[in-house]
């Protein structure tokens, strides 16, 4: 499976992205998936996670009530809706896809993980 990320940018903090992740390659065995990002100097932090079916949703912390995490299936896509940014969402934003159900804020839970695009969000 192979995961490309994009839709990331600069924008100002109270505005909007909308992150996206086409797969491609073996997407049957694809299960959970799920959003990470990287702030220079720290570390790889979970964002959002989505079942198989879209039914199951999770989120990290620093992004709930700000972020929704969606998937379509039909055309191996998923998303992440980012609402009222802020500086400190600034990051490397990652997408990540497992071939099996599990904690959607655990790293070992993701076979595959593609690379990843930049969000910027000035003050």
């Amino acid at each position: 499976v192979q995961l490309q990320a994009s839709g990331g940018g600069l924008v100002q903090a109270g505005g909007s992205l909308r992150l996206s992740c086409a797969a491609s390659g073996r997407t049957g065995s694809m299960s959970i998936m799920g959003w990470f990002r990287q702030a220079p100097g720290k570390e790889r932090e979970f964002v959002a996670a989505i079942s198989r079916s879209g039914a199951g949703t999770d989120y990290g912390d620093s992004v709930k009530g700000r972020s929704t995490i969606s998937r379509d299936n039909v055309k191996n896509m998923v998303y992440l809706q980012m609402n009222r940014l802020i500086p400190e969402d600034t990051a490397v934003y990652f997408c990540a896809a497992g071939g099996r159900s599990g904690i959607g804020a655990n790293e070992k839970t993701y076979d595959y993980w593609g690379q990843g695009t930049q969000v910027t969000v000035s003050s």
